[in-house]
């Protein structure tokens, strides 16, 4: 293996500004230059060369693996999304290093950060795998994404067998071993002709199947670490930090970045944590079309 550690970005021309913001942010913290692989779509590949540097490199995700797919057959969701979830999970065949930390192109670094913050040793990765048993008690995530992502986790761990009342997992930005991934291909895709389309199928969550077969198989030694990066997953998490008056200084005590999840905030714009004013700039530019079309009606 080229690299002990690598980050691996799975993005494309849509998400063009989030990845800038991130890999700004990477240039700006990276104390220890552990080097990063942007994957693209082919024909994004050109748009992504402004970002390649030494320390980093740019990828067709076609040369990734030939088991892509090209319509909602995947439980009906958008190609793009499983896509994206197929190359983290394959991308350790391209034997380019021993261990990559997944990134999303909405995260951003907030702090410097070095080899030791991901690897617990020279060999072992830390292992991201919490409960998150306080989104649970938010009303807002447990009705709308809570329940129907707990079952779906029930059927990783029913299909491994994995037998823990626990659920540890993690919803994003983990560090994916090699080792555990060629173990997974070997004793548990293969045996079975599994392709990653199959096992997304059954449960699109990537970083779970990864989490759930660790702890099943225990490949390497499991080193705990809670999440890295700050997610808010939905507006009023974001506000709530906002009214507490917590600063990026503080949040930055705890976690290496920060992820306002762009699957909500796509419809303001780029929001980053300091640019809560965007909530309220799109919602009035929307009562200003209304009032618009209002005004047209009673005066055509």
């Amino acid at each position: 293996m080229e690299h002990k550690l690598v980050f691996m970005l799975k993005t494309y021309s849509n998400d063009l500004l989030y990845a800038q913001r991130l890999i700004s942010s990477y240039q700006k913290h990276n104390a220890n230059l552990i080097p990063m692989f942007i994957v693209v779509p082919e024909v994004d590949v050109e748009l992504f060369e402004k970002f390649k540097d030494k320390n980093i490199q740019i990828i067709a995700e076609e040369s990734v693996t030939d088991f892509l797919v090209k319509d909602d057959s995947v439980r009906g969701i958008r190609p793009g999304y499983i896509n994206q979830e197929i190359i983290k999970l394959a991308f350790w065949e391209l034997g380019l290093c021993e261990n990559y930390l997944c990134l999303d192109s909405d995260a951003e670094f907030i702090r410097d950060f070095y080899f030791s913050d991901f690897m617990y040793d020279e060999n072992t990765p830390f292992s991201i795998l919490v409960e998150d048993n306080e989104l649970a008690v938010d009303p807002e995530y447990y009705n709308e994404h809570w329940i129907g992502r707990s079952k779906l986790l029930e059927v990783i761990k029913k299909e491994l067998e994995l037998e823990d009342p626990r659920t540890l997992t993690c919803h994003n930005m983990t560090i994916f071993s090699a080792k555990v991934l060629k173990a997974f291909k070997e004793k548990y895709l293969l045996p079975r002709g599994y392709t990653y389309i199959d096992l997304l199928k059954k449960s699109p969550y990537e970083f779970s199947w990864y989490n759930f077969w660790l702890q099943k198989d225990i490949t390497i030694p499991i080193v705990f670490r809670e999440p890295l990066f700050k997610m808010f997953h939905t507006k009023n998490q974001h506000l709530e930090y906002i009214r507490k008056k917590i600063t990026i200084k503080d949040i930055a005590r705890g976690y290496l970045g920060v992820v306002v999840n762009s699957n909500y905030s796509r419809g303001f714009g780029v929001v980053g944590y300091d640019q809560e004013k965007l909530y309220k700039v799109n919602i009035l530019k929307r009562v200003l079309k209304k009032l618009k079309k209002y005004l047209g009606l009673i005066f055509p």
